[in-house]
């Protein structure tokens, strides 16, 4: 069957969609031969698809990953920069995955890992308004903090959905509160917080879409089951 050539390199766990698409533009994807433009399809049964001259693997199940991030480890496969990667935790899965959108490096908790475009493209779009939920430890408390959280609309001048916030503790100016947003704009909840005149001391990713973080231990992963990933991408568990 034909498809577009981005979901297929996506499909056989080379890359997400958008890498996809960047090769293309790179002229690194030919279909017999010949160099690929964005949005061609091909059919793998009967053309002969390849990437810098290699042809595609053979589809495999796809793999899908909770871990439990914990601080100091940046989400992104390649960071000179960065001093440990996210995929270093989840070397021995056996398969290249790649994270489901990001924590930035201080924050834990959390994180999707997959070979799966699809399923990233399906997590990540705006139109799914996937619910990711958050427990803050902060600094700077005051009677009216949640309100003036729960109020902010726009960031840097971009516009913002407003934060569900509920107050899980409290003890003066400290708290914990529990952020529930979908957008999963830059360092959303950090820059709310900082709108607010809150100091945020941690943060932590404790679920998405219903999907628990639990009590997998730092540093630790496990594989999704198939009713989570149905959870997380909105489609029908298959009998």
């Amino acid at each position: 069957m034909r498809q577009r050539l981005q979901k297929l390199l996506s499909g056989v766990g080379l890359c997400s969609r958008r890498t996809a698409e960047a090769w293309i533009e790179a002229g690194r994807v030919t279909v017999n031969g010949e160099k690929v433009r964005l949005g061609d399809q091909a059919d793998p049964e009967i053309d002969d698809i390849r990437v810098d001259g290699k042809p595609l693997p053979g589809k495999r199940e796809p793999v899908y990953l909770m871990l439990n991030k914990p601080r100091g480890y940046a989400c992104t496969l390649s960071d000179p920069h960065a001093a440990h990667l996210v995929t270093e935790l989840v070397a021995n899965c056996g398969r290249r995955v790649y994270p489901v959108g990001r924590l930035d490096v201080e924050s834990q908790g959390l994180l999707l890992l997959t070979d799966d475009g699809d399923f990233a493209h399906a997590v990540l779009h705006p139109s799914h308004q996937v619910d990711k939920v958050y427990h803050v430890a902060v600094r700077g408390m005051e009677e009216d903090t949640v309100r003036r959280l729960t109020s902010i609309t726009d960031l840097d001048g971009e516009p913002v959905r407003p934060a569900k916030v509920r107050i899980l503790r409290r003890n003066g100016g400290r708290a914990l509160l529990e952020f529930t947003i979908h957008e999963g704009r830059k360092r959303q909840i950090r820059r709310l917080c900082a709108k607010a005149g809150l100091t945020v001391d941690t943060l932590l990713r404790v679920s998405e879409q219903g999907v628990v973080l639990g009590n997998l231990e730092e540093g630790a992963w496990r594989p999704l089951t198939a009713e989570e990933v149905c959870r997380l991408t909105g489609k029908p568990k298959q009998s």
